[in-house]
C-alpha cells in the first residue's frame, strides 16, 4: 500500500488563484483540486493521501476545516488546520465539528513559529487528544520566515511534548538538512521525504543512510502535491537502494501503522 503523506488541495476557486502564484518559489505542477489529487492519485498508483488544508489567518480557520471535512474518506484522509490566534478550544471544537483527523502546521505560510509558546500549547491538546501533527521543517521564503520552522525548534517541541505524533516534512528541514541530520535524525520525530520541485536532487546514497541512521520504520512518503510529482518521487525512493522491506515500510507501511489505519488497509 502506497500512502503519500503531504498533498494540499484547495476548494477549486482557491486553486484557480493559487495557480496564479508560486508558493514558496515554487510553480504548481497540477491543479491543486481534490479531483485532480484523486487523478494524480490514481496514475501513481497510490492508495491513500493526507489531504492537509492550511489557513494563513484565524479568519479562515472555520471555512479550511469545513472544506478539508468534505474529502472523500475512502482515499482521503482529512488533516485540517489550527492558529495561536485562536483559543485551544475553538482550534480543537473547529476540529471535532468536521471529522478532522489530523493537523498540518506550517510556520512559513502561518506566519507562526514553533518556538511561540501558544503553539506549544495547541500542540499539547493535540497530543492529548491523540491527534498527529504533520508540520513544515527548514527554509523558505526569507530568513526570518525559515527559522520560524528551524530543525532545532522541531527537536524542541518533541522533547517538550514527548507524547506529540509529530511527523517532519522535508527530512525535517527544507534546504537546512544539515541542520536536519545535527538537531531531528535520530530523534523519535517521523520524517517525510517531499523536497519539492523533486527528492531526486539530493544524494542517494545520503538519503538513504539518512533513513537509516533515523530507523526506516520512522520515515514516511510524502510527495507535496501539487507542487511535485508524486510518481516520480515514488521511484525517487526506490532508487535509494533500500531493501523491499524498508521501501515497502517508507512508501505506506509505516504511516498506516502510525495513524493506525485497518489491518486491511496497511
Amino acid at each position: 500500500m502506497i500512502i503519500d503523506c503531504h498533498a494540499h488541495v484547495w476548494p477549486d476557486h482557491i486553486a484557480e488563484a493559487m495557480r496564479q502564484q508560486s508558493p514558496a518559489g515554487l510553480k504548481l505542477r497540477y491543479d491543486g483540486t481534490v479531483s485532480g489529487l484523486l487523478r494524480t492519485m490514481d496514475e501513481a498508483g497510490i492508495d491513500k493521501a493526507l489531504a492537509l488544508g492550511v489557513a494563513v489567518k484565524a479568519s479562515t480557520v472555520a471555512r479550511t476545516n469545513e472544506f478539508i471535512g468534505t474529502v472523500p474518506r475512502d482515499r482521503l484522509l482529512p488533516f485540517g488546520t489550527v492558529h495561536p490566534e485562536l483559543s485551544v478550544e475553538e482550534n480543537l471544537r473547529h476540529l471535532r465539528d468536521n471529522g478532522i483527523v489530523g493537523v498540518k502546521l506550517h510556520p512559513l505560510f502561518q506566519s507562526v513559529s514553533l518556538a511561540d509558546p501558544k503553539v506549544h500549547e495547541i500542540l499539547a491538546a493535540l497530543a492529548t487528544a491523540g491527534i498527529p501533527v504533520v508540520t513544515h521543517a527548514g527554509a523558505g521564503g526569507d530568513r526570518e520566515a525559515s527559522d520560524r520552522g528551524a530543525p532545532h525548534l522541531l527537536r524542541r517541541v518533541a522533547e517538550t511534548i514527548p507524547d506529540l505524533i509529530l511527523i517532519a516534512c522535508h527530512y525535517g528541514g527544507y534546504h537546512r538538512l544539515d541542520e536536519a541530520q545535527e538537531h531531528v535524525v535520530g530523534t523519535r520525530v517521523v520524517i517525510e521525504t517531499s523536497w519539492p520541485p523533486t527528492m531526486a536532487e539530493l544524494e542517494p546514497e545520503r538519503i538513504r543512510d539518512l533513513v537509516r541512521r533515523h530507523g526506516a520504520d520512522r520515515v514516511v512518503f510524502g510527495s507535496d502535491w501539487p507542487m511535485a510529482d508524486p510518481g516520480a518521487e515514488i521511484a525517487a525512493i526506490r532508487n535509494l537502494g533500500l531493501t523491499r522491506d524498508e521501501e515497502d515500510a517508507v512508501l505506506g507501511g509505516n504511516l498506516a501503522r502510525i495513524l493506525g489505519l485497518p489491518d486491511s488497509a496497511a
